[in-house]
């Protein structure tokens, strides 16, 4: 996004969505027939690129804590920039033929721009000169099922690209950047092939089609490109905002529902498409109607303090957010209708946009929380042509921030035309010149070349501790691959796991919430399937009462609680399996029936406004006691906490 289009948020004004044909299926042909293709395009482009990146990494990427790392457990800060064209140029009115009435009177034609102006090899090159070590690559779902091919215009300086569909030549420039040392994260940019951000038929991952046919999409791309350890993640959409009648919301569990939307996407990339990829989850960018008076609000990841995504893999989540000068807070970024009193980040001083930048986005990063992981930056920019003194502030004031949190981030955009784009980083003329940030006299040179020396923690990242908020509001939230191999363990039941790796320390008397760790023990569980569904007290030793009056449902001796369903309120069973090494047997009870019961070191309130226990970071969770008394809550009312060891 470059300009944030509002236009008319009136509820009186119809919402006109673009219909568009259905996902394709990820079939065996279409696999086999589509990989061909790319196969052939591939090579044909990669054949002229520059000589792989100096940089040494090794995929696949994952985290630890707020930190990236590659496959040897060394940082890999994401120092990115986005390349886009394949999201589509047009601005939504207007023949698409007429470069006026594309964004900038630039006509990607569906594909990376710059194509049409110099070899992919010149490109590369170019990229490698900025500094940078990946790019996000923006895409519409309708670039997926587009047939006709491009113009032999739009690739004229790479000959060997003609005659491919706007896919086969994605596929080339993936091929092209994987090869040549470049770390790819697919970002899925658009539903329609029309220039973003506004009211436009792309402002939900659901506009003009269903939560499941978005899916079906990312599975596609994510199995397309899996054989490709390069391409290392997947930004699961861009900029989720409010059409004209409907805000999208965190957590509610109807079709507007981003939080559940992504967790679903996220489960099914990992599981059917690509174990290896990072899964990028970015906040909610609006909500409200931009009217003085009205609610009205730029979120971002402030929802994630009370409510984070716990995927399959503990080790795989990276949060994002975007920052632009003429945006704020509660400022949707338009000029004329649409526009407030409301600061935009330009308008704030230093501290304030920091302390707005901490509260917004880089609280995530914190470590120890259930919330903790990366935060990625992926996108923010300014106009080389930028005269304004508080929009030339601002650029400095946020890379500065960026430099000296260590931040992993995405300039928007890489590549435009000269005379056309002056937000891009490199500029290309028809004679396939360059012009942009490697010149001179690019005022935003300062402040990049800041952002890309300012110290920056390099080398091996040791493992760190990992929490993870387990959310049973509407539906399971089995995290397990183990257990999810094992089936349906309580049938009818709402089910929670912790995933592969983690052990259950918390509970919330009312709203099935939980919270999972690997605090002090690391990895508990021993090899093998096995596990205990425990729906009585058989488990419970002879005078080890350590809930009187309670039912209290405890594990096997020598295992412990990676998870527990309800039905209702009311608690169903405990989920337990084996330790690796031998587990202490006597515990402590701790009672939440009437209380916050936590240790100091909590991980941050994965159950925000209940009651709530959870063990110690030395200890694991053995048993969970209920009441059926009338009247009585029959959730969760105490844990055994037994210490590690022996």
């Amino acid at each position: 996004m470059q300009t944030f289009r509002i236009v008319k948020y009136l509820t009186s004004v119809a919402v006109t969505l673009m219909l568009l044909t259905p996902a394709p299926t990820a079939s065996a042909a279409q696999d086999t027939a589509r990989a061909a293709a790319q196969d052939t395009i591939g090579s044909a482009s990669a054949a002229g690129a520059a000589a792989p990146a100096a940089e040494d990494w090794q995929p696949p990427l994952s985290t630890r804590g707020r930190y990236i790392v590659d496959a040897q457990g060394r940082r890999f800060r994401l120092k990115s920039a986005n390349w886009d064209g394949a999201q589509g140029s047009w601005s939504g009115s207007g023949s698409t033929a007429d470069p006026a009435n594309h964004h900038a009177g630039q006509n990607s034609s569906g594909i990376p721009l710059g194509l049409d102006r110099a070899p992919l090899s010149q490109l590369l090159a170019d990229f490698h000169r900025l500094g940078i070590n990946s790019i996000r690559l923006p895409f519409s779902n309708e670039m997926i099922r587009t047939t006709v091919p491009v113009p032999d215009t739009a690739v004229a300086a790479n000959p060997q690209l003609r005659g491919g569909t706007p896919l086969q030549i994605f596929d080339a420039v993936v091929a092209a950047l994987t090869q040549d040392g470049f770390a790819v994260i697919l970002n899925n940019h658009t539903n329609t092939t029309r220039w973003c951000c506004g009211v436009d038929g792309n402002e939900r991952w659901n506009s003009g089609r269903s939560t499941r046919q978005w899916t079906d999409d990312w599975v596609f791309m994510a199995r397309r490109y899996s054989a490709n350890s390069r391409v290392v993640g997947a930004d699961l959409y861009n900029e989720v905002r409010r059409d004209v009648l409907d805000d999208p919301n965190w957590g509610l569990g109807d079709d507007h529902d981003w939080y559940a939307a992504a967790q679903l996407a996220a489960d099914r990339i990992l599981t059917e498409a690509d174990p290896d990829l990072l899964i990028v989850v970015e906040g909610i960018n609006w909500t409200g109607l931009p009217v003085d008076g009205l609610p009205h609000e730029r979120p971002t990841l402030t929802p994630v303090r009370t409510l984070s995504h716990t995927l399959l893999d503990a080790h795989k989540l990276v949060y994002s957010a975007h920052f632009y000068g003429y945006t704020g807070p509660r400022h949707s970024g338009a000029t004329g209708i649409g526009e407030t009193h409301d600061p935009r980040y330009q308008d704030l001083t230093r501290d304030q946009l920091s302390q707005v930048l901490t509260d917004q986005a880089f609280f995530v990063t914190t470590e120890g929380q259930h919330y903790t992981a990366p935060v990625w930056i992926s996108e923010f920019g300014i106009g080389a042509q930028e005269t304004g003194a508080a929009a030339r502030t601002w650029f400095g004031n946020l890379t500065d921030y960026f430099a000296d949190h260590d931040a992993d981030f995405a300039y928007w955009p890489l590549v435009g035309w000269e005379g056309h784009d002056d937000w891009a980083l490199l500029r290309y003329d028809t004679a396939g010149r360059r012009y942009g940030l490697l010149d001179q006299a690019d005022w935003r040179g300062a402040a990049w070349d800041h952002l890309m020396t300012s110290a920056t923690r390099t080398g091996t990242v040791p493992p760190v501790s990992v929490r993870r908020m387990l959310a049973t509001d509407h539906g399971d939230a089995v995290q397990s691959r183990r257990v999810r191999a094992g089936g349906d363990w309580d049938a009818g039941a709402s089910k929670a796991a912790c995933p592969d790796g983690l052990r259950l320390i918390g509970l919330s008397h009312t709203g099935g919430r939980g919270l999972c760790s690997d605090t002090t023990g690391g990895d508990l569980r021993a090899p093998g399937d096995t596990q205990s569904v425990v729906t009585d007290e058989r488990h419970v030793p002879a005078g080890g009462d350590w809930a009187g009056g309670y039912t209290k449902l405890q594990c096997p001796a020598g295992q412990f609680l990676i998870g527990y369903s309800r039905r209702g309120e009311r608690v169903s069973a405990a989920l337990c399996v084996p330790a690796r090494t031998t587990l202490g047997r006597a515990g402590r009870t701790v009672w939440f029936d009437r209380s916050d019961n936590r240790p100091l070191d909590t991980g941050g309130d994965f159950a925000q406004g209940l009651y709530k226990g959870q063990c110690a970071a030395d200890e694991f969770a053995a048993g969970i006691a209920f009441t059926t008394r009338f009247g009585s809550t029959p959730g969760p009312a105490a844990l055994l906490c037994v210490p590690l060891g022996p």
